[in-house]
């Protein structure tokens, strides 16, 4: 969750949710379950969250969607004022896929929102900006809203055009929030590939290990980057630890 001085809460995907095991619970989408089996029963989803913060769904304004993968998709229902902040591309890659075509790209339709299209905006309508040299080899980005707090980055691989969220807000150091284009920190910084059987699901190995590659040159470029991953053990831990500056060493 990031608490913006301007647009509000904001939270980046939404994680799984119970509605995941009704979205799943038909044929062919029922492969997805099979494929990923969740326990839901002791999880806090992203919605319990925001109420342990002390807040409520309802006062979280915007949703950054990193891609549209279920995992990160199933709390999107839980949010009914906010606005849905993604990839115009990522979203058209999978919108109209059903049945196997939906799960062969790990998509359950009847996890989003009927209202889904006209909450979204698009991140591609954002001023294109570019970064500064101690995030290179990634040259620009998005700026969201404009006040070089929160810059969408493409980070392709896993998924079509998934995005990441570069957050440099001035008073802390800065963070990179990576999505799925690692799974671990710390083979990020040892730019170590998973198992090749991993790349069974990606959408792109190509792609998944170019953007692999330049997380490690940015790890090794700036030790006080922190990059945080969605399924990464370390980065989980981090959560609950205060952060004063450096990662990558």
């Amino acid at each position: 969750m990031i608490e913006h001085p301007e647009k509000g809460l904001i939270l980046f995907d939404t994680g799984y949710a119970p509605r995941f095991m009704e979205a799943t619970r038909k044929f062919p989408y029922r492969i997805y379950r099979w494929m990923t089996p969740v326990d839901m029963e002791n999880d806090f989803t992203a919605a319990d969250h925001v109420r342990a913060a002390g807040y409520s769904p309802d006062e979280v304004r915007t949703i950054i969607i990193s891609h549209f993968h279920a995992d990160h998709i199933c709390g999107l229902r839980d949010f009914p004022n906010a606005k849905f902040l993604c990839s115009r591309e990522g979203y058209s890659a999978v919108s109209v896929r059903r049945g196997f075509a939906a799960v062969k790209r790990a998509f359950l339709p009847d996890l989003m929102p009927a209202d889904f299209a006209e909450r979204a905006v698009w991140i591609e309508s954002a001023d294109r900006v570019k970064l500064p040299a101690e995030y290179a080899p990634f040259a620009e980005g998005y700026d969201l809203f404009g006040d070089g707090k929160l810059t969408a980055i493409a980070l392709p691989g896993h998924a079509d055009h998934q995005i990441g969220i570069l957050l440099t807000d001035g008073t802390l150091p800065p963070v990179l929030l990576g999505a799925d284009a690692g799974w671990s920190r710390k083979a990020v910084q040892e730019n170590r590939l998973p198992h090749p059987l991993a790349f069974i699901v990606f959408d792109s190995s190509r792609d998944y290990k170019a953007t692999f590659g330049r997380l490690a040159e940015l790890c090794r470029r700036n030790s006080g980057l922190r990059q945080v991953f969605t399924h990464c053990p370390e980065s989980r831990a981090l959560c609950d630890l205060p952060y004063d500056g450096g990662d990558c060493e």
